[in-house]
């Protein structure tokens, strides 16, 4: 637990001065509360109800004059013997009688008590004022901690190679980055703001208790005992609990993430009710857990409780019996210059007996943070179990210039596998495609052709060989320049709850209208963008729903044509294009993209044709390279196999 919360100290300590200043208001704050505590408590318990007189400063703060202050050698803290108030004492062997008539008048107790209800009002004043101020200035704090954590694991999972989110459930990590993540919020409050102040609480009320008698506070130290006990037992099963809970609440969020990501799915084959049953199930783990959790912690609250109100009630009853005695407080001269408590009388069984409850109360209290904690760190745990991942794709730490003009991309001898275990999607691979050049890369579905694509992209790293740009290999370049100069368009065309223009330009960084428009020209899209409703400005929907798939096809491809990078990946761009629109598209790439190297990926024989060169790929290695009409003519060639099987496929399918 110390080394998950000193982990924590990169993401407060951008607010270090934020928070020296507000545990220095919470410090002005409990000892201004503390101080007023006492004395109101004497002043109207002792002055105003019963009427004794003021103490020296007293009679300062409340602005009245002598004639309101005591002349009681005991209230005074002086030395003599406790007596009544209508008998003698002596001091220093000398007999003094006290006048049995020393307390305040009506008027003068009307006095004190209006004034001391200004001075209420005004502490109120200032109470409530301080007290919105801190909390409106530690929530921000807080959720600027909690911000610089998000932030942090975002980039941690962003960073991690596609291995890891392929074998990872995405509402898993969505738990981890809103829910495990805020428990950072928890730590500084509930483990190190909050137990310092609760700590100072207990040990000043245990203090005052002291201060009054040595014995109430013997009682306190002997109902530790159990207290301590129970919380070394408790702690592991709480632990155990917290574990479970987070666990179960994590797997309903993936469960609620995957439903609705499938929704399409789920209703064509029509399967809600399983869904719902799966849903309700996992609802009802997650209840459970948390049941259990919540469960545990108040049966230990309640044993905790117990003990102390025997505390309370026990000492309440010795307490009333030194009341009655006029019995003489152990350190209470010390300060009846200040406040009248040098013999036990109606506010001092008040404060002790407030005392007395306030470490009880802080005693249960810090048995609550340090049952809070164990959940609490078990977040903390989960969270930085994400930041912990290892990065399987790192940054060179002596990364080379990025090569300009790009004259080729290249895979070398390239092996790779997703699981050690496993086959390897690439065996001994390789390939160069030269800029200029359109190249094609076909094979059957699982044979490795968007895995290529991933290493271009350094989405993963090969297990042996080399990518190259230039001749460079790609572990020698910096990830963001090698990622800034590919765009890329995916089978799965990622659309946002966003304008028609705010999608093109997605990732593009600033490009004006005019670029965005000549990128949907290239895709075949600006027509059917302008005739939209708003043109340009039309919001999408969610997921782009407002659009048919040949649209959010195109839109994709405008996408990755308005970053106008050196190279280009079109992995089945035109898989949901008509023969029309897949030409004109083709026809306007190999136009625009005469510098540049494009990769195009696909199953159609007709967006091929016209490639300047096309590779096969079969149990991960290259079979045959060529154009059309090489690769047409080749008698018993692979790629005439493939093509002839394609075309009976596709007669298929348009027969069904």
């Amino acid at each position: 637990m110390i080394g998950l919360a000193l982990r924590t100290w990169p993401y407060m300590k951008p607010l270090l001065a934020h928070l020296i200043l507000l545990l220095g208001l919470a410090g002005i704050g409990m000892v201004s509360g503390m101080a007023g505590i006492f004395v109101g408590a004497d002043l109207f318990l002792n002055k105003v109800l019963v009427g004794e007189k003021l103490q020296p400063l007293q009679a300062t703060v409340l602005f009245v004059g002598d004639e309101y202050v005591t002349n009681d050698p005991r209230q005074l803290g002086e030395s003599g013997e406790n007596l009544k108030a209508d008998e003698g004492i002596s001091i220093d062997g000398a007999s003094v009688e006290l006048d049995p008539e020393e307390q305040l008048t009506s008027d003068q107790r009307r006095t004190v008590r209006n004034r001391f209800i200004l001075w209420g009002l005004a502490g109120g004043i200032f109470t409530t004022l301080l007290g919105f101020g801190s909390w409106y200035y530690s929530t921000w704090i807080w959720q600027s901690v909690n911000q610089n954590l998000r932030v942090s694991m975002i980039e941690r999972a962003e960073s991690l190679s596609l291995r890891y989110h392929d074998q990872a459930r995405v509402g898993d990590a969505i738990f981890r980055v809103y829910q495990d993540s805020s428990m950072i919020v928890n730590l500084i409050q509930g483990a190190i703001v909050s137990p310092l102040m609760t700590a100072f609480s207990l040990l000043f009320a245990f203090a005052v208790v002291i201060a009054f008698d040595p014995l109430i506070a013997g009682f306190a130290l002997i109902a530790a005992v159990p207290f301590v006990l129970l919380l070394i037992k408790s702690t592991r099963r709480i632990q155990r609990r917290a574990l479970a809970n987070r666990v179960a609440n994590s797997n309903l969020t993936s469960h609620i993430q995957e439903s609705f990501t499938a929704v399409k799915v789920l209703k064509v084959n029509g399967s809600e009710p399983q869904i719902h049953k799966q849903f309700d199930k996992d609802s009802n783990r997650a209840l459970d857990a948390a049941y259990h959790l919540r469960l545990d912690m108040v049966l230990l609250t309640l044993v905790i409780a117990f003990i102390g109100g025997i505390l309370v009630i026990g000492s309440e009853y010795v307490l009333a019996h030194w009341v009655v005695d006029e019995r003489e407080t152990f350190l209470g001269a010390a300060v009846a210059a200040l406040i009248g408590f040098a013999i036990w009388n109606l506010a001092a069984f008040e404060i002790a007996r407030g005392r007395i409850e306030s470490v009880a109360g802080s005693a249960r209290f810090l048995l609550g943070i340090w049952m809070r904690m164990q959940d609490l760190f078990i977040a903390l745990r989960r969270a930085f179990d994400l930041l912990d991942t290892p990065l399987e794709v790192t940054e060179s730490s002596t990364p080379l210039p990025y090569p300009d003009p790009i004259q080729s991309v290249s895979w070398n001898q390239v092996s790779f596998a997703y699981d050690a275990e496993a086959s390897p999607v690439l065996a001994n691979l390789s390939l160069r495609a030269e800029a200029g050049t359109v190249t094609a890369i076909v094979g059957a579905t699982g044979s490795g052709k968007s895995t290529m694509m991933s290493l271009l992209l350094r989405l993963f790293d090969p297990d042996d060989g080399e990518v190259c740009i230039n001749g460079i290999d790609l572990r020698d370049l910096r990830i963001d320049a090698l990622r800034q100069n590919c765009a890329i368009t995916l089978q799965k065309n990622v659309l946002f709850n966003e304008t028609v223009a705010n999608n093109i330009a997605f990732g593009a960084g600033r490009v004006s209208r005019s670029e965005i428009e000549r990128a949907a020209e290239i895709a075949n899209a600006d027509s059917f963008i302008r005739a939209l409703e708003k043109g340009y400005e039309t919001e999408l929907g969610e997921r782009g729903g407002k659009l048919s798939a040949g649209q959010r096809q195109r839109i994709s491809i405008a996408r990755a044509v308005v970053r106008n990078t050196p190279i280009l990946i079109l992995d089945e761009p035109t898989a949901s294009l008509d023969a029309r629109n897949e030409q004109r598209v083709l026809a306007n790439l190999a136009s625009w993209g005469t510098d540049k190297i494009i990769l195009l990926i696909t199953h159609r024989l007709s967006t091929i044709q016209n490639a300047d060169q096309i590779a096969l790929l079969e149990d991960g290695l290259i079979k045959e390279t060529g154009t059309y009409d090489e690769l047409t003519t080749r008698p018993a060639g692979r790629f005439a196999a493939f093509a002839q099987s394609e075309l009976i496929g596709d007669a298929t399918r348009s027969v069904s």
